[in-house]
């Protein structure tokens, strides 16, 4: 259990440093490597945890640079998608779960790759709301299709960055009332989460500090390459893990 509770504090650490810097990738992250040591379900909701207070503690710092119209639309449409993804983590086994993980952050890093863009709309942001919202509670990565869209309708990065994390943390707590209801905040998955915190606290700290530095086409070029280093590591555990 030590070796446990000092791998996950190290990955938050990691996680954290990610998203402070880019404005997202804790889960994407976290959840492969967290999956290594207990199993994707414990995971997710281990993550999906720690995200929600990471994402309330940015939000609360960055609150004057949030697009609150945004917020209301991806959460709004978000609890509707909500319901399919815990249909999903009930129905699928582990290692279906993992490649599933695998496959969404592959095809999410390619749209972004590829610098598709659209409106701002209520259009865009309602569709990767359900996304999201679906992939958080079957994967506990509700991040690439947030990321796609808001970089898509082309927010600055301190909007980008402000605006996913206030919409993360409502995604998340909504997300963690589903977990309760069937039954997934057990006592072992509040201690691994308990664990975390404190290396995330670490890690949120270094990457708030080097994002202060990042000039907007560095800050590019950074979300897509944690978007792709995410995406590899998704890949290599569900071949291997």
């Amino acid at each position: 259990m030590t070796t446990l509770v000092a791998g996950v504090a190290l990955i938050a650490t990691l996680a954290a440093f990610a998203q402070a810097l880019s404005g997202f990738g804790f889960a994407l992250v976290a959840v492969p490597l967290v999956t290594l040591l207990t199993g994707p379900q414990t995971a997710v909701t281990v993550v999906t945890a720690l995200g929600c207070l990471l994402a309330l503690a940015m939000g609360v710092q960055e609150r004057r640079h949030v697009v609150g119209r945004t917020v209301a639309l991806v959460t709004g449409a978000g609890l509707a998608g909500m319901p399919v993804g815990l249909l999903a983590v009930t129905a699928m086994s582990a290692r279906s779960l993992s490649v599933f993980i695998a496959c969404v952050v592959l095809a999410f890093a390619f749209v972004l790759a590829r610098g598709a863009t659209v409106r701002r709309g209520a259009g865009p942001a309602a569709a990767a709301g359900f996304v999201s919202g679906a992939l958080l509670t079957s994967t506990g990565m509700n991040g690439p299709p947030l990321v796609a869209g808001f970089q898509a309708m082309g927010l600055e990065p301190r909007e980008f960055r402000a605006t996913l994390q206030v919409a993360f943390c409502a995604c998340d707590a909504l997300a963690l009332l589903g977990f309760l209801a069937v039954g997934r905040l057990t006592a072992d998955s509040l201690l691994l989460t308990a664990a975390g915190l404190p290396g995330m606290v670490v890690g949120w700290w270094l990457g708030d500090r080097l994002f202060a530095r990042t000039d907007p086409r560095r800050f590019k070029k950074i979300v897509l390459a944690v978007l792709v280093a995410s995406a590899c590591m998704a890949l290599a555990q569900a071949a291997f893990g």
